[in-house]
């Protein structure tokens, strides 16, 4: 154990804070195990490798994906963080290198991820014995052109590359003496690490590109093995197998995890409810002076910089406590409660709450790890945490915190993860780039610093801390959002309701041409490609050729098809599908300021818009969508705009339906093809973060809509149901209030059962459609062509309206809040919503 405090005395410490109002909603310990070994027969070099690092054995997980790799079935490795899953491919890499069998590429979705396991197979290739030595190289973005042709020449044993370059710069060189030809001839591993996090759009994307390279392996008459390695989802195999093209009966998955580990104490810590007197007012630190305050203010999280991107995504009370006794140690009594009774209501900043507990954490001896949303979050809080520390004269603490994010230069989060693992950064502030398998070595604490999203991603966070068998602890600090009160209420959903679904969607017809083109200019399309690409290929090629992206070329009897551009992967942009972007530039000095994406900027840039950038605050002057640049003016005001939307579904086509008989009446949901225009008509201006009544101001003609084609779903209610509400109602208003409440609360759950995050998804909630009958709530893929996302809520529909149905329920407050009905993304500023009539309308849709 470190020389630290233990974590029960520490807890109790925290309730002895002047700033403590009962904020504890739960704890909980999860208790640690101790390792599962097992004997495993490898090569004397590399024997000698791992015995030199100290590794005399292997975890039982560790054994047993091996052994399947060295059965030759593809493998899925889905154990928790700091598992040792590593070892699963770097050891069937090495052993195949020595005995010459073959090329391994390991494909990651970031460059961090690369340089860190670059450094795991440079390490045992340093202590290979016998004399047996191993080639690595690694290709990113950063690699020179020198040496992007030393790995050509050399062709090392093991690649490591990311997917952006496997796009790039892999599969359209696929032939000729210089290029990539041996290793596609070769290639014997493919190893995904990080599997999970290809879902949504970028994940369709990578699922296509990956038939791309199966299409080459084909053709080069080589079958290469998968191993996958992914946090706990729900589905870890059958994710797999669509992200990678190959069947899921080739998949074993490994997931019962052999690794020792520590007691995890888990604290939910919910800020208090804010009183009238809370605007604007400085919270001090209470162990030091009036002087060294954290002011509680809303400017971290600007409205503007919030507002979604469709429609609706894409008294001194205190909660009832429902505690664990830390002082036992009989599971009995750690057992979880069920759902508290919870005050509704408009909640202090998280923030405030997440500075003061990482503040006395680090006080106390704990190294501690903060993940926060946004990278000008990890600056900002940095900032409060480093002069409440010097407000207590810990000088040192405060100069070992520090901020990690992707937009740091890469020596600088080398030099973090290297302080980090030694010890000498005592606190970091991080957005999830820290979430993947970069090794951190010890951590003490975990503070999420609102609720990650998913359960996946928290437990991947909260894996961080409590490495080898030292006790941890990990704080979940709730935010003002129904998801994260939603959790903070039923903890047993957390850690007994079971992973999220990752989906992903090959089939999204806004993505597929495209890799159908660069699937012709890495080689020769042809009808056989089917295989690949779907039982429509002929239709995505005649559009193609129509469109002059594609030539027949023929050759004999054979019809083959090439790109008539060479350069059509770098068009194809595989981390965004909105290609439109709108320049940002600051009118008076001429200077550019950023770019945003179509979509985001008539929302966040439109005329008059208040828009902040680097802590200034600039005005929207003109916003031309020929030239597509907006003119900026710096200003200095307290102001802020929120745009006003519009949205009209039409239904171009239904999949499936569902229906379920309740009290005599049928309700239906149907799953289809949409088409969604999103109309900017206005904005509401607020002359600072507390004026509660905004002006509203109307364009003389609304923007440049947005249109795209995705996937949904629609609920309708049956006309019995409907009549007894709007009998109940006071106005046809009001009944749209109610589905307008359920289509919010319907989307802050829905990463619950989906891993995605709520801004993925759109809705619109109407009490009359041209194309349905009755009140229909729709819910939608926010992306063109469906990232998947609804399309698999819609198998697991009924326990996402239970659960809607319980988050509605177990709020206290009694015409919706911020942790029920409110939306940061609602297109209509959360006006029309009505909690009360939500709720009976779903008690009778259930």
């Amino acid at each position: 154990m470190k020389d630290r405090p233990g974590i029960r005395d520490t807890v109790e410490w925290l309730r002895g804070r002047g700033y403590y109002e009962g904020q504890i909603a739960h704890k909980q310990v999860v208790r640690g195990q101790s390792a599962e070994t097992a004997d495993l027969a490898v090569s004397a070099p590399l024997s000698s490798a791992l015995q030199q690092q100290g590794i005399t054995s292997l975890y039982s997980h560790q054994a047993n994906a091996i052994e399947a790799v060295q059965s030759e079935s593809n493998v899925v490795v889905a154990t928790p963080t700091a598992s040792g899953k590593t070892l699963t491919y770097v050891v069937p890499g090495i052993e195949r290198a020595i005995e010459n069998a073959g090329k391994t590429l390991y494909i990651a979705p970031y460059r961090a991820l690369i340089n860190d396991q670059a450094d795991t197979f440079e390490a045992f290739d340093d202590e290979l014995g016998f004399g047996a030595s191993v080639d690595i190289g690694v290709q990113t973005g950063k690699t020179s052109r020198s040496a992007r042709r030393e790995i050509r020449q050399t062709q090392p044993d093991i690649l490591l590359t990311t997917i952006d370059q496997l796009h790039l710069s892999l599969l359209p060189y696929a032939h000729g003496k210089n290029h990539w030809r041996w290793l596609f001839q070769q290639l014997d591993t493919v190893v995904i690490d990080e599997v999970h996090m290809y879902r949504g759009v970028f994940g369709s994307h990578a699922s296509l590109i990956f038939r791309r390279l199966n299409r080459l392996c084909d053709y080069y008459d080589s079958s290469p093995q998968y191993i996958c390695c992914s946090a706990t989802i729900g589905n870890p195999v059958e994710h797999a197998a669509t992200v990678t093209g190959r069947q899921e009966s080739t998949f074993e998955l490994v997931d019962d995890d052999g690794s020792a580990s520590g007691d995890r104490h888990w604290l939910f810590w919910n800020p208090p409810l804010k009183q009238d007197t809370d605007e604007d007012q400085s919270i001090p630190d209470p162990a030091v002076s009036s002087v060294g305050t954290v002011r509680a203010g809303h400017d971290e999280h600007p409205p503007e910089k919030i507002a979604g991107a469709i429609d609706t995504e894409p008294s001194s009370t205190t909660a009832t406590q429902s505690e664990t006794s830390e002082s036992s140690d009989s599971p009995d009594e750690i057992a979880l409660p069920s759902h508290q009774e919870v005050v509704g209501g408009e909640r202090r900043s998280h923030h405030v709450e997440s500075v003061r507990l990482f503040c006395d954490l680090v006080t106390r001896g704990y190294q501690t790890l903060v993940f926060t949303a946004a990278r000008q979050g990890t600056e900002q809080y940095v900032d409060w945490a480093d002069r409440m520390l010097r407000d207590r004269g810990q000088h040192d603490l405060a100069d070992s915190t520090h901020a990690y994010h992707a937009a740091l230069n890469t020596d600088r989060r080398l030099e973090l993860e290297e302080e980090l693992r030694s010890g000498d950064a005592r606190g970091v502030w991080s957005t999830n780039a820290l979430e993947l398998g970069i090794d951190l070595g010890t951590l003490d604490v975990v503070l999420l610093d609102g609720y990650p999203g998913t359960s996946m991603s928290t437990f991947q966070r909260a894996g961080r801390a409590g490495r080898g068998e030292d006790s941890c602890l990990v704080v979940l600090v709730g935010a003002d959002d129904p998801l994260d009160q939603y959790t903070i209420r039923d903890p047993d959903e957390l850690f007994e309701g079971g992973a999220e679904q990752a989906a992903v969607n090959p089939s999204n017809d806004s993505i597929r041409p495209d890799h159908v083109v660069c699937a012709a200019s890495d080689h020769f399309l042809s009808p056989r490609d089917e295989v690949y690409f779907g039982a429509d290929l002929p239709d995505i090629v005649t559009e193609a050729e129509v469109n002059d992206r594609l030539r027949r070329v023929e050759s004999g009897d054979r019809i083959q098809w090439r790109a008539t551009n060479s350069d059509v992967q770098w068009n194809t942009n595989i981390r965004a599908i909105d290609d439109r972007e709108i320049d940002l530039i600051d009118r008076n000095r001429d200077e550019k300021l950023a770019s945003l994406e179509f979509g985001a900027a008539v929302r966040d840039a439109h005329p008059d818009a208040i828009y902040r950038h680097q802590k200034q605050t600039y005005q929207v002057v003109e916003l031309d969508l020929e030239s597509d640049r907006a003119l900026l003016e710096s200003t200095s005001t307290a102001a802020y705009t929120r745009a006003l939307r519009e949205k009209s579904i039409t239904i171009e086509d239904t999949y499936e339906s569902s229906s379920a008989e309740t009290h005599e009446m049928t309700v239906q949901a149907t799953l289809g093809e949409f088409t969604v225009e999103d109309t900017v008509t206005g904005y509401l201006r607020y002359s600072d973060p507390s004026d509660d009544t905004p002006q509203e101001c109307e364009f003389e003609e609304p923007l440049e809509s947005q249109s795209i084609k995705t996937t949904g779903l629609f609920i309708t209610v049956p006309d019995d149901v409907e009549a007894m509400i709007v009998d109940q109602a006071e106005s046809q208003e009001e009944y749209l209030s109610a589905l307008h409440a359920i289509e919010h609360a319907l989307i802050s759950l829905f990463p619950m059962e989906v891993l995605c995050d709520r801004g993925d998804i759109g809705g619109l909630s109407t009490p009359s459609h041209g194309q349905t009958s009755g009140g229909t709530v729709f819910i939608h893929d926010g992306h063109p062509g469906g990232a998947g996302l609804t399309r698999q809520a819609f198998e697991q529909l009924d326990d996402l309206l239970e659960k809607t149905l319980t988050l509605l329920q177990d709020c206290g407050c009694q015409d919706g809040c911020p942790s029920c009905i409110h939306s940061p993304h609602c297109g209509n500023a959360n006006r029309s919503l009505n909690k009360q009539l939500a709720i009976q309308l779903l008690e009778e849709l259930q």
